[in-house]
């Protein structure tokens, strides 16, 4: 071999090499988030690391800062004295809210987590329709049971709403709609079309209060 090829191979050696140090760089930059809770991240020992959290969502938590929602999580175990806060810049899914466990990816910066991705996990509930009034019923009686909780039965009309919206979805039955106002977590088999049993109050401005998840009609699904 010349001294020529020599050079040419010692070159594209080198080449080589950094090319494969780049890719190592990259792939490392990009790698897995490490577990944690979140007395963890609280320790202040996970700045600018990558990190996965999860912890319920504390009540009354949530506002925004422009695009960006902004809310505290807990222990699910703990006694609601670690509380760690998060900034997500995404749509909140349909089953974000209060209570509900949120499994939340990104980067520790300032003692806070600037998530980039969530998984949100809220039980399914059922519940039977039974003794329920329709949403027609409700409306019906709304000045005699203003203030009383009652359970309302229907189905679900057009899409189910993030927390922040208006309301969470529309209540339909017998004819009549309502919309419904929730903050917690909704079950992700609540679509349009679900039966639902509700409870809570008829507000004077005609909106539901619920105050419980709302929950999916057994009759009607088992059926």
């Amino acid at each position: 071999m010349n001294k020529k090829a020599k050079r040419r191979l010692i070159v594209v050696g080198g080449i080589v090499v950094i090319a494969m140090l780049v890719v190592v760089a990259i792939a490392g930059a990009g790698g897995s988030a490490t577990s944690l809770t979140v007395g963890d991240v609280l320790t202040g020992q996970y700045e600018s690391k990558k990190v996965q959290v999860s912890g319920s969502v504390v009540a009354d938590s949530l506002t925004s800062d422009g695009s960006t929602a902004v809310f505290e999580i807990t222990p699910e175990d703990g006694d609601g004295t670690d509380v760690l806060q998060v900034a997500y810049d995404g749509a909140l899914p349909a089953t974000f809210g209060t209570g509900v466990v949120a499994i939340c990816t990104g980067t520790v910066e300032d003692g806070a987590l600037a998530c980039t991705e969530m998984v949100t996990k809220c039980p399914s509930k059922y519940e039977s329709a039974e003794g329920s009034l329709t949403v027609k019923g409700l409306l019906d009686q709304a000045e005699s049971l203003a203030g009383d909780e009652v359970s309302v039965c229907g189905y679900v009309a057009g899409a189910v709403n993030a927390v922040d919206a208006e309301y969470r979805f529309m209540l339909e039955s017998q004819g009549e709609t309502i919309a419904v106002t929730w903050d917690g977590g909704m079950d992700e088999a609540v679509v349009d079309g679900t039966a639902v049993v509700v409870k809570g109050v008829l507000g004077a401005d005609g909106v539901f209060a619920a105050s419980e998840q709302p929950a999916i009609d057994e009759a009607v699904t088992q059926g």
